[in-house]
């Protein structure tokens, strides 16, 4: 499990919570955005794992787990820092790995893939313009604009393996700008119904982040509800899968 690409992460974690939860159901916006606040931070694939585990192993041994599944990845937050704060230990003093970094994640995804994604991405980008075009032609325009940017990569494709680290910060950079977008176009309408819907979710487990985990998880939960609601893709490479 620690060998596996980064671009895994995602979909390893939620699989692996379906597993543990005996349930195949859709992960909800808050699991998506502790799962980004663990990425970001650096967390090991298998500290996630670990600390999931330890997680199940204590809400079975808990009053509340008698007869009621665990419903969300918050309640595994301190249990995944613990276990990453050990694998840190464990490997403090030790060479890094000469086989991992770039040169791993550069054989995940040939050129054909990156371009079918970019192209799919491509197309939401020209629907949500479309979509906002009549109400919203500035929006409509500045949208347009991001998927020109995106289009551009598209050469970088065509020299054999690309290095993905570079089209990931490309790809980043233009993700931000529609999250700017979005949060900038959303009406105060929206945005007071996710933020409730943010603040009920979290509620249980507030007392158990930090301040900065919650900035985090908020401003993740934040950024996905915001490209529900203009159809806008994720962009990062993370979610190519």
């Amino acid at each position: 499990m620690a060998d596996l690409n980064y671009f895994n992460f995602f979909t390893e974690i939620e699989e692996y919570f379906w597993k543990k939860r005996g349930a195949h159901l859709l992960v909800s916006p808050l699991d998506w955005a502790i799962i980004e606040t663990w990425q970001k931070a650096g967390i090991p694939l298998a500290a996630v794992l670990k600390g999931i585990d330890r997680a199940f192993e204590s809400y079975r041994r808990s009053r509340r787990g008698a007869g009621r599944p665990l419903k969300s990845l918050a309640y595994c937050v301190d249990a995944v820092l613990e276990a990453a704060q050990e694998a840190r230990d464990a490997a403090a003093g030790k060479e890094p790995s000469a086989a991992g970094g770039a040169a791993a994640r550069g054989e995940v995804f040939t050129p054909d893939d990156i371009r079918a994604y970019l192209a799919r991405n491509a197309q939401k980008l020209a629907a949500a313009a479309g979509s906002a075009r009549e109400s919203q032609s500035e929006l409509a325009a500045r949208i347009d604009d991001i998927r020109a940017k995106l289009e551009e990569s598209q050469p970088l494709l065509d020299g054999g393996v690309p290095d993905l680290e570079d089209l990931e910060r490309r790809f980043t950079i233009l993700e931000d700008k529609l999250h700017s977008l979005a949060t900038a176009y959303a009406s105060e309408d929206s945005l007071l119904t996710i933020r409730r819907e943010l603040d009920r979710q979290l509620l249980p487990y507030r007392r158990k982040m930090s301040a900065d985990q919650l900035a985090q998880v908020e401003r993740q939960y934040l950024q996905k509800r915001l490209f529900e609601l203009f159809g806008f893709p994720r962009l990062s490479l993370f979610y190519l899968n």
